[in-house]
């Protein structure tokens, strides 16, 4: 399965990278019409990994651990999170 468009729990997302990054939601409106499955709340903070989309043509903020159907499943434009903190486990 690709990593770029994929349901990632924080277990899987750290095999792919030893870092996780935290980001706040500071803008949970306009849901798309389309858009099935988990949507983030204004002012939470979540454990994310920032994917270049090949597809979108920048970079799209996945909250690990949603669950949502395509077309993005658990990816959010960059303009909806402010990255707060990188955490390295090493």
């Amino acid at each position: 399965m690709s990593h770029e468009v994929a349901n990632l729990t924080l277990a899987e997302a750290t095999t792919h990278a030893p870092f996780v990054d935290y980001a706040r939601c500071i803008d949970a409106g306009n849901r798309p019409f389309n858009h099935v499955g988990d949507w983030p709340e204004e002012g939470q903070l979540y454990p994310v990994r920032v994917v270049e989309s090949h597809l979108e043509g920048m970079p799209l903020v996945h909250v690990l651990g949603f669950q949502a159907e395509a077309p993005y499943y658990n990816a959010y434009a960059p303009h909806r999170f402010e990255l707060l903190h990188t955490v390295w486990l090493n």
